[in-house]
């Protein structure tokens, strides 16, 4: 394998760095991390770590849990390598080399503390290339309008973990639909589906990340 597919390999497989001793056939070995920096050193484009390290790599992952084939788990563990290593990419980045996709607003609604479910989507949607802007847990409307402002032309995304905060998912995207119209909301979370998506009038839902890498995709190829 060249670099670039060993960057890809860690990453699909949740080996973060040469102190991680997941999964045990590469223990001992560098991980997606130290692969990262070195591929930068020897002059590969973050353009090209990104897409052909990260991108691919999380697209495979984001399949195999569409598919059953792996489980929450070991999807955090790549998304976690994913993001360790995405470190090294953030200054190309902030210097323009690297075009993001678009920003993508996200937090858990008010009410609601979970958060494994957001981070994982969060992780998997800036390994897609997107600029996340993480609210964290507990959100109300007036914080996501105040990001939204700030981020013209972002997307965002909601969860809800609990039936109790359902409600207050609801009150949120009416609020932020009264303030800007055309703002595309992405919900999910446990106790959601595409009925209770339809009727709050949101704009997407689904089940897993990669649905939503999917549709964000989708939306900016459209526009672009």
């Amino acid at each position: 394998m060249n670099l670039l597919e060993q960057i890809a390999h860690c990453v699909e497989y949740g080996k973060i760095n040469l102190a991680s001793p997941y999964p045990p056939d590469l223990k001992g070995q560098e991980g997606a991390y130290e692969l990262t920096k070195r591929a930068i050193d020897e002059g590969f484009s973050a353009s090209e770590i990104l897409q052909k390290g990260f991108v691919e790599a999380m697209d495979k992952v984001g399949r195999k849990f569409t598919e059953h084939k792996i489980f929450v788990p070991q999807m955090l563990m790549s998304a976690k390598a994913m993001s360790m290593s995405m470190a090294h990419l953030k200054p190309f980045f902030q210097s323009g080399e690297i075009k993001s996709k678009g920003k993508f607003v996200i937090g858990t609604v008010a009410g609601d503390l979970h958060d494994i479910g957001k981070n994982l989507v969060a992780m998997m949607v800036e390994g897609a290339g997107w600029e996340v802007i993480d609210l964290g847990v507990d959100i109300n409307h007036e914080r996501f309008a105040q990001e939204v402002e700030r981020n013209p032309g972002c997307y965002v995304g909601m969860s809800a973990m609990l039936t109790t905060t359902m409600i207050n998912m609801e009150n949120i995207v009416k609020n932020l639909k009264l303030k800007f119209p055309s703002l595309v909301i992405c919900i999910g979370g446990a106790p959601l589906n595409q009925e209770y998506c339809n009727q709050i009038k949101a704009d997407f839902y689904s089940p897993d990340p990669q649905g939503l890498v999917n549709f964000l995709s989708t939306r900016q190829s459209a526009i672009t």
